[in-house]
């Protein structure tokens, strides 16, 4: 047993979907959350960029004797995985794309056509494709990437005609011309469209990262004997902006999980400090 929290951490709001799931399945432990709101989005900066910020933030994370932790971003997944477990070899990490490779692979068959939406950094590392064929490399899989979802879901524009007319300008022609069955949400923003995916094409079926990724959180804390019985201490949640929008998705997310959530503001400046 290991009563020391689990770090969780994500480029922006995204990664917050993955937390309900993890708060229901994993009831006892306690969670360090750090949201990147300030710099968001990843998706579309430099990799060297992306790792100079995903390493200050898990600094900041070990600093708090985090037992393990969680990187529920595909962008951070794709570009830094290899990296961190490299320079901190002593901290378990679990990566959003796998588990949901896994899921890919279990339920899909040479006939569907699997299409992964996601970032351009995500899209171009090609990460999913790859872990997807590791399992079953004779599955057919398109990618397509997105960019201007991540800034409008930002901006709490997710039900509503714009972002309806942005899913079917980047998804009609590759989804018809694909003839895509299965769909994979490879951004954990992107849950937060689901409904309205859903809506236009209701014969997609979707699979969603943010629920996949419990099955290995739980997996390895039970493999190395991390689980913890009765910590004495809340979660916490930081964000390096807490805009007004911030607050509306924080809502948003957790309002039908029935999950009270504080976030504490956090100073970027701190993060050269820890």
């Amino acid at each position: 047993m290991n009563n020391r929290p689990i770090g969780v951490f994500d480029s922006g709001v995204g990664g917050l979907t993955a937390i309900p799931h993890i708060l229901k399945e994993l009831p006892n432990e306690r969670l360090i959350y750090f949201g990147d709101t300030a710099r968001t989005p990843y998706g579309s900066k430099a990799k060297t960029t992306i790792k100079h910020f995903t390493r200050q933030i898990v600094d900041f994370l070990i600093s708090k004797d985090v037992k393990m932790i969680v990187i529920a971003c595909n962008t951070i997944t794709s570009t830094c995985l290899d990296y961190l477990q490299e320079l901190y070899p002593h901290i378990p990490f679990i990566g959003i794309i796998e588990p949901a490779a896994q899921k890919v692979a279990q339920i899909s068959h040479v006939e569907n056509n699997i299409g992964i939406i996601a970032t351009k950094v995500t899209t171009r590392e090609r990460t999913y494709i790859e872990s997807i064929h590791r399992y079953n490399p004779k599955l057919s899989l398109y990618d397509k990437s997105c960019p201007i979802f991540v800034p409008l879901i930002e901006e709490g524009i997710i039900d509503n005609e714009i972002m309806e007319l942005s899913v079917k300008y980047y998804l009609d022609d590759f989804i018809n011309g694909n003839h895509i069955d299965t769909l994979v949400l490879g951004c954990t923003h992107y849950p937060l469209v689901r409904k309205t995916i859903k809506k236009i094409y209701s014969n997609l079926k979707i699979v969603n990262p943010s629920f996949e990724i419990i099955k290995s959180v739980k997996s390895t804390l039970i493999k190395e004997n991390l689980l913890a019985n009765n910590p004495s201490y809340e979660n916490i949640f930081y964000a390096s902006d807490l805009s007004e929008n911030f607050i509306n998705m924080i809502n948003s997310i957790f309002g039908e999980a029935n999950v009270k959530i504080d976030f504490k503001n956090f100073d970027l400046d701190e993060l050269d400090t820890k």
